[in-house]
């Protein structure tokens, strides 16, 4: 057995995960974002001797233990660098972990933990390359090469909404201007359905926005788009350009056998990964020789794969 911990800005998820990467027993806490490393620590050892105890086992059963954490990790080293939403800089939080449970820990970005999780999800053994797109508020990403995470040098791979998409673009969060993120983002698309909505008040985009209180989601463009809505259908199909166009970007550079979307925009489903795949198949690189291309699929766990993918760290 494993031991899944994902922290995030607002809660610590934890879970006891067996080898073939299911879930026995899991809960939450809320995370106290601004206090020590050290506080973090034994909030996360707490969890987790309470899902042991739930579960039924004892934590001589756990091989091991394996953390999630927003922010540039040194996998290596078990360090957090840098964590802004969780107030960490150089905090050696696997060895605060390891001195309370004397078990092994491993530490992982959780973008890339929640990667390896939907890697595991898909149960076969002649894939070795997956690329994991979420998008969210931001756009996160994690790869797997040869099964395993890719972290680069330094710890901090796997920054595809980063990708520039039209230079001098959009202002991005990260200072740039013209990031995939800022396009591809449900973000980005709450903000495009209201300048649209804003643009053509007689539309049903914007009456949807209206009743909402006049502040858009993720959902509400999809849902008047299939209602027919021009304003609302133009908005979606200008998004999933958007979004499209970084897939393609990262397919042409990894060329791995599958790539997974996550993400609450993942819940539209054939809605949106239809035309994706089909604007992909038509321009990766040598699509005019059908060269053959990742599987483009919806990942599969949703909120549990971070738990999942961070207790795969000391199995991976």
């Amino acid at each position: 057995m494993y031991i899944g911990i994902d922290v995030g800005g607002t809660a610590i998820k934890a879970g006891i995960v067996d080898e073939k990467g299911n879930i026995i027993v899991k809960g939450s806490m809320k995370t106290r974002a601004k206090e020590s490393y050290k506080i973090l620590a034994e909030d996360i050892c707490e969890i987790a001797k309470k899902m042991v105890a739930e579960s039924g086992c004892e934590m001589s059963d756990i091989k091991a233990m394996g953390v999630g954490c927003p922010g540039s990790v040194d996998d290596k080293a078990g360090i957090v660098v840098y964590a802004n939403n969780l107030n960490l800089i150089n905090a050696p939080l696997a060895d605060a972990i390891k001195e309370n449970l004397n078990i092994p820990v491993f530490l992982g970005n959780d973008a890339n933990c929640a990667a390896l999780g939907e890697f595991f999800a898909l149960r076969d053994e002649k894939i070795q390359n997956v690329v994991a797109i979420t998008l969210g508020t931001g756009v996160g990403g994690g790869v797997i090469i040869n099964r395993k995470i890719y972290t680069g040098f330094n710890g901090s791979a796997g920054e595809l909404g980063h990708i520039v998409l039209k230079a001098d673009g959009m202002k991005c969060t990260c200072g740039r201007k013209g990031c995939w993120e800022a396009y591809a983002s449900v973000t980005a698309l709450i903000r495009q359905a209201e300048e649209a909505a804003k643009e053509n008040p007689d539309s049903l985009l914007f009456k949807y926005i209206e009743d909402n209180g006049g502040k858009a989601n993720g959902k509400i463009p999809f849902d008047a788009a299939q209602k027919g809505d021009k304003t609302a259908k133009d908005v979606v199909d200008k998004y999933i350009r958007y979004v499209s166009e970084g897939i393609v970007d990262v397919i042409n550079i990894f060329q791995p056998e599958a790539l997974i979307i996550g993400g609450g925009i993942s819940k539209q489903g054939e809605n949106l990964v239809a035309p994706i795949r089909e604007y992909v198949k038509n321009y990766t690189y040598g699509h005019q020789c059908n060269i053959p291309i990742a599987k483009i699929s919806i990942a599969k766990l949703g909120n549990d794969a971070g738990i999942v993918g961070a207790a795969l760290l000391g199995k991976n």
